[in-house]
Parts: structure tokens; sequence; C-alpha cells
């Protein structure tokens, strides 16, 4: 029972700790509302947990052997970030304007694999709690941390859809936007910065 403890807490801390995946869902529940957040949630859910059940399978032996896939998943996924960071930067605030680019359920399932946050957050847990030598406990941490996951990044787009009140001047939500893009694209280059520079 303590395992299930630790892995619930684990799952928690990862999940609704702030990353580019929650801040695109912050952004999302912000330009349109909880239920079109509802796509990209979800896609970011599976796909992580998607990556989280294959690595606990034996794929962590393959990705260590293949850096060069992981470091090119790492450009993807800073790429894709950047793209949603300029996205709202060039934001001109109306929703109508925005609505057709919320962010899709095959996005946020992309994003997580091309995500370092996410493979580190699955090696990490498939280490720890020594997952790959047990099917029960990798199966039973896979729907765990489905469960918190979901709810995890879902809450940011309630609190997205929420704060959105405090957005009702068109000034303030470009601000906003705007804030929220350079937030992402830095982060971004952060991503990369850690995985070559302070490796090298």
């Amino acid at each position: 029972m303590t395992q299930a403890y630790a892995m619930a807490l684990f799952a928690l801390t990862m999940s609704i700790s702030p990353g580019p995946v929650n801040l695109i869902t912050l952004s999302t529940g912000v330009n349109h509302g909880v239920r079109k957040a509802f796509g990209f949630v979800s896609g970011a859910t599976i796909g992580f947990t998607l990556l989280l059940l294959l690595l606990g399978l034996g794929l962590q032996v393959i990705a260590e052997k293949m850096g060069v896939l992981l470091d090119i998943l790492t450009i993807l996924g800073a790429a894709l970030i950047i793209y949603f960071g300029y996205k709202l930067v060039t934001s001109d605030g109306q929703i109508d304007a925005v609505d057709h680019a919320a962010p899709s359920f095959w996005q946020g399932a992309a994003l997580q694999w091309m995500n370092p946050k996410a493979w580190g957050a699955c090696i990490a847990a498939v280490s720890v709690f020594n997952l790959e030598s047990s099917r029960p406990d990798l199966f039973f941490f896979v729907v765990l941390y489905c469960i918190i996951c979901f709810f995890g990044i879902g809450s940011w787009a309630v609190f997205g859809s929420q704060i959105e009140r405090f957005l009702d001047t068109l000034r303030r939500r470009i601000i906003f936007n705007a804030v929220l893009g350079i937030i992402l694209i830095v982060l971004a280059c952060l991503l990369v910065v850690q995985k070559f520079l302070i490796r090298s």
C-alpha cells in the first residue's frame, strides 16, 4: 500500500507541475474553454501513459542505445513548443480568431513523445519503482498514472477557463497570450540547452 501511495504522489507531482504541456493546456482553457481543451488533454494523457507502458516493457533499453533518436525527438519537441509559443505571441486576442487553432488530440499525444520532461519522468518512474521486473506493478502504475495525469493536466484547462473572466479586455488577453507564448519559447530553448550543451 505504501508503494501505491508513493506512485500516486509521483504521478500527481509530475502531472500537475508546470511544463510545456500544462502551459499549452492553460492557454487552451483561457482561449477556448475546457470543452475545447479536452482533446489536447486526452491526447497528452494517452501519449504519456503509452510512452510509460512501452518504456516499462523494455523500450528503455532500446532508447538508451538510440541516443540519436532521443536527440531528434528533443529537437522536434522544442520546435513544436516554439510553434505553440509563436501562435500565442502573434495572437490578436480575439476568441473567434484563435478558435480554429485549438490544439488537437494528436498534437497532445505527439508533444508528449517529443517532450524531454515526459521521457525523463517515465524513465525515472520505471527505475524508481522497478517496473521492468514486475508486470502487475507496471500495469497498475500505468492505469493509476493515466487517471491522475488526465485530471492533473485537465486542472490547468479548468484554471485557464476560470481566469478567463479576468481577461475581459482585448489588451489583457493579448498580454496574457504573449507572456505565455514567450514562456513556452524560453522553455523550449532551455530544454535544448539542457539536452545538448550541459551534457557536453
